[in-house]
């Protein structure tokens, strides 16, 4: 009688023992046996090079069974850091990391991206040469950089490709702008890829389908499909802020950052909100005075604010048809006003989209606010780094 073969089998490498302790509190040598289907000579073999790596160290005694105790080995998330910048229209988060992703200390400030990369990049760089300083680490200990942006980015290249909102970051070479001050990876992804990540391993790490909104100053969609991000062939899904839709009370189709007519994000961006908002006569300059004022209860801002959410819910809609996803998470400055925003977003959900898709689907509200593209951006560079491929290079490295 046969039995099966571990997952792993016995072509386990470097990199696929490495994941094992990525995903482990630690593991002795005849842990990594039973796992990986491997021998104990090639067990020896991978750990020794990976102890010599420092990229795995000694944690301490396993438990005995009448003997001597088995050596618990960890993976060693001090063994360097990374940097990681959410950049958004208004605001930039920065973060210094340990190898595992978790955020060891973070900084925010206002920026414009509609800067340029040179000034929003610097920006960055002096807020990670601050985090270094502080926890006593130098450029040499950087594992690899991860940039968030909230625009299309083609992943392979690490650039922004025809951004409405981003002037002079078309086609720049944001890795390169760092290539002569880190000798590191840098990965580029658009913002709410990395959202969607965050939440999703934080705090639907069973939920194999589910679908991020970002609804900010402009609208977009990040999705995990199968447990993983997905981008779609060219890095421009999910980008549900420029679905076309018909308004009945809409006299004339409002012209859209991209360029077009009749974007969802032209109706119920941020910015269109306040367009609306100061067309009616109200004071308000920024997306964050919009959502102040309907918290308020005012009349107006609040009944655009329900329309923004019907609108928004159309996109949605089509999208849960299309994927199926389990959890829908609502995040961006306009989740903050989940009482207005959200019921327009579950009418038409539930009306436009079949029972089937619908019958297990929860709409929700992000439960890492504004933290949530930091979050999925550490674990997406960390991955990234430690990615099976990678980790002969590293061990090369030492």
């Amino acid at each position: 009688m046969s039995t099966s073969a571990s997952p792993l089998t016995a072509a386990a490498g470097l990199g696929e023992v490495l994941q094992l302790f990525r995903g482990r509190p630690s593991l002795t040598r005849a842990d990594v046996m039973q796992l990986t289907g491997l021998s104990r000579s090639t067990v020896n073999q991978r750990l020794d090079a990976l102890l010599g790596a420092a990229l795995v160290v000694p944690s301490g005694e396993g438990s005995s069974t009448g003997g001597r105790p088995a050596s618990r080995f960890t993976f060693h998330r001090d063994r360097g850091v990374l940097l990681v910048a959410d950049i958004g229209a208004t605001g930039m988060r920065t973060a210094l990391c340990d190898l595992r992703g978790e955020v060891l200390a973070e900084r925010e400030r206002t920026i414009d991206v509609a800067d340029g990369p040179g000034p929003v990049l610097s920006a960055a760089d002096s807020q990670f040469r601050e985090l270094l300083s502080e926890a006593g680490r130098d450029a040499g200990e950087v594992f690899g950089i991860g940039i968030d942006v909230p625009g299309p980015v083609d992943f392979d290249s690490g650039q922004v490709v025809s951004p409405p909102i981003m002037s002079g970051w078309d086609r720049y070479d944001i890795p390169g702008w760092f290539a002569g001050r880190y000798a590191c990876p840098v990965l580029v992804d658009k913002d709410v890829n990395a959202m969607a990540l965050g939440e999703q391993r934080t705090f639907y790490p069973d939920v194999r389908q589910m679908l991020m909104v970002k609804a900010g100053t402009g609208v977009g969609a990040g999705m995990i499909l199968g447990g993983e991000v997905y981008r779609g062939a060219d890095g421009a899904a999910g980008d549900i802020g420029h679905i076309q839709v018909t308004v009945e009370d809409a006299e004339v189709e409002p012209v859209c950052r991209c360029g077009n007519t009749g974007c969802v994000e032209a109706y119920a961006g941020g910015w269109a909100l306040v367009r609306d908002l100061r067309a009616a006569g109200k004071e308000v300059t920024t997306v964050d005075d919009a959502v102040a004022l309907i918290r308020t209860g005012d009349v107006t801002a609040v009944r655009l604010a329900r329309r923004a959410g019907r609108i928004i819910g159309h996109a949605i809609a089509d999208s849960v048809s299309l994927v199926n996803p389990r959890v829908v998470v609502i995040g961006g400055q306009l989740a903050r006003i989940e009482e207005q925003l959200f019921a327009g977003i579950r009418e038409m959900v539930y009306r436009r989209s079949l029972p089937l898709a619908t019958r297990s689907l929860q709409i929700v509200a992000t439960r890492l606010d504004n933290r949530s593209g930091l979050v999925g951006l550490a674990l997406l560079l960390a991955d990234g780094i430690f990615a099976p491929e990678r980790v002969e290079a590293l061990v090369a490295r030492g």
